[in-house]
């Protein structure tokens, strides 16, 4: 079953540079990147919303949202960001540049927050051979990004 879950995670990964391209074109039609990101995560929205009625869940009381920690709440004002930077960094980057920027913040983040064990995250320490990982990253966005 793991594999599934792999899969998910990849295609997830693969749909990243088309949504960058896909909304710095919107943002040329709307005349600015925040407007693109606003029809990017409207568009989202109805989407999920469809998908959330197709799940027969109850929702969960006030009371059980009132007792979320805080930072439960800012995924989509990250994900705003993401998209808005994405919108603004790909026409002068390019798609390989950006996506292997991408990774690279996003494995340095990771070593980060795994280590701590934050955000939920059960703790892992950061080791010599993760960091080799991440250099290596930062070394591929070099060779994207040189060659």
């Amino acid at each position: 079953m793991l594999w599934a879950y792999l899969l998910f995670a990849f295609a997830a990964g693969a749909v990243l540079p088309f949504q960058a391209g896909i909304n710095a074109e919107l943002a040329d039609w709307v005349h600015s990147p925040v407007r693109a990101a606003f029809v990017s995560f409207l568009v989202g929205a109805i989407m999920l919303v469809v998908a959330s009625a197709l799940v027969f869940k109850p929702l969960p009381s006030w009371g059980r949202l009132g007792h979320a920690p805080w930072w439960v709440w800012i995924g989509g004002a990250l994900g705003a960001f993401y998209v808005v930077g994405s919108i603004v960094a790909a026409p002068k980057l390019g798609a390989a540049t950006l996506v292997a920027l991408v990774v690279a913040g996003q494995g340095v983040a990771s070593l980060v927050v795994d280590h701590f064990g934050w955000v939920g995250f059960e703790p892992r320490h950061v080791t010599p051979g993760r960091l080799v990982g991440i250099a290596l990253v930062a070394a591929g966005v070099l060779f994207v990004r040189i060659f």
